[in-house]
């Protein structure tokens, strides 16, 4: 394979040019209610070349490997054509290594009637109700095998295996109609699909319980938020910002994400990482333009220290390469993507927290959400009432939403808990018509001050 993607590299001359191949295998089992929608294996093969010639990208996408030349001539063609300015492409070191799956568990051991009854036992569980159930349950895993070579020397060969899954409960009383969901994922193997069963009473449990609770009231409060929502927030309200090919046409961002301005208190640091932890759905020894993986500060002890870059990114703003550049499979380009996102933990506790609040809420996981970069918006999975310092009654329908720089001010405290999350079975981050994206996403409880909170 490196023989015949180096003789295609050096075929045509511009000012770069890099070829992606990728071999895919994925195993795919999904129900809905009490309906199996999809039990499925497939492979697919393909490749992107990409040229670049005076400031000019051609891009060509290929299923067939007889057509490796052909692509190359045409995306060269297409750069040249609309050539009309500089190439700015940030350095990055040239590398040839072999990088090997590493998983604990190999699903591709499992067999499928296995991973099936599995799926079947999962949902008849998440079913097992009496207020009018239903349920999802998605399966996937996924094994990439992938080649990269540059024209400027690098070749890398790597497997990948994706392991996850996605489930939900629903139940419905009266026309209302309560959800919770969780995932599970990542990069190490089939013990993580095993972990979702301790998943599925609490599952149920707390969809059922919110069927009886009341409506948050809306207004502005001290909001404590566990450790898969502050992830979320982190990775929607202020990640999304810090991917720099949002920046070039945009006037307003550019003013806003000013490097060395103070985002925060002096506790706050957020990080995006594709170097580690092992085993978590961000994590990649080199992106998708074969520069390596490593921990981003974007905000450091409170000021905007960092941005997400790809190659050509950074080159147009005289900053490094961060190894961000990713693409979710082998017919698109690498953008702009997170890896790992998110706050590094702090020395308050829970209580803690909680303990300073007169009238506010303690809000745990996320129902989903948008953003318009500086604006967000998040459904919670579930909230409680927090009066005078103790956690109360459940309520539900709560939204938090607001301007993510005035947001991330407000933030007064931060746990010692981390955790970071991997996007597992179908979840995953979206961007630019890719979907869903493998990343990772998580910190340790914080607390905000006057959030608006929606509700009735």
């Amino acid at each position: 394979m490196k023989d015949k993607l180096s003789e295609a590299v050096s075929a045509l001359s511009v000012d770069y040019l890099d070829i992606r191949m990728e071999n895919r295998w994925e195993t795919r089992i999904v129900y809905r209610g009490k309906k199996q929608e999809e039990f499925s294996r497939t492979k697919s093969s393909g490749g992107v070349v990409r040229a670049l010639d005076k400031g000019s990208w051609g891009i060509v996408s290929f299923t067939d490997l007889s057509r490796i030349e052909k692509s190359v001539f045409l995306a060269v063609r297409e750069a040249k054509i609309k050539r009309g300015g500089e190439s700015k492409l940030a350095p990055a070191p040239v590398i040839n290594d072999r990088v090997d799956a590493g998983v604990k568990t190999d699903p591709r051991d499992i067999p499928l009637e296995t991973k099936a009854e599995l799926m079947q036992d999962f949902n008849a569980k998440l079913m097992d109700h009496p207020h009018n159930p239903s349920s999802w349950v998605y399966y996937k895993d996924m094994t990439t095998e992938k080649f990269y070579i540059n024209s400027e020397g690098s070749y890398i060969e790597s497997e990948r295996i994706d392991c996850g899954a996605t489930i939900g409960a629903i139940a419905k009383k009266d026309g209302n109609v309560q959800t919770s969901h969780e995932s599970m994922g990542g990069t190490d193997g089939w013990d993580n699909v095993l972990k979702v069963e301790d998943m599925i009473e609490p599952l149920k449990e707390r969809a059922i319980s919110l069927l009886d609770a009341e409506p948050a009231k809306g207004g502005k409060f001290d909001c404590v938020l566990d450790n898969r929502l502050t992830g979320t927030f982190i990775h929607e309200a202020f990640g999304h910002m810090s991917e720099a090919d949002h920046m070039d046409d945009n006037e307003s961002l550019q003013k806003v994400m000013v490097l060395n301005t103070r985002w925060g208190c002096d506790e706050l640091t957020v990080v995006d990482d594709g170097s580690g932890p092992v085993g978590l759905s961000g994590t990649s020894r080199y992106d998708d333009e074969g520069v390596p993986t490593r921990k981003n500060f974007l905000i450091k002890d409170g000021f905007l220290t960092g941005r997400l870059h790809s190659r050509e990114t950074a080159g147009k703003m005289g900053e490094e390469a961060s190894g961000n550049a990713r693409a979710i499979d082998f017919q698109f380009e690498p953008i702009v993507r997170m890896n790992n996102t998110y706050i590094e933990p702090r020395d308050w506790k829970v209580d803690e927290m909680i303990k300073d609040i007169e009238k506010g809420y303690y809000v745990r996981g996320s129902r989903g959400g948008m953003t318009n970069l500086d604006m967000f918006t998040f459904s919670a999975g579930e909230a409680f009432k927090v009066e005078n310092g103790e956690i109360g009654e459940k309520v539900r329908d709560l939204t938090l939403t607001g301007n993510v720089f005035e947001t991330m001010k407000s933030i007064d405290a931060i746990g010692d808990d981390l955790v970071i999350f991997g996007k597992g079975g179908w979840g995953g981050c979206g961007k630019a018509g890719q979907s869903p994206l493998p990343v990772g996403l998580g910190g340790p409880h914080i607390r905000i001050r006057n959030v608006i909170v929606g509700g009735r």
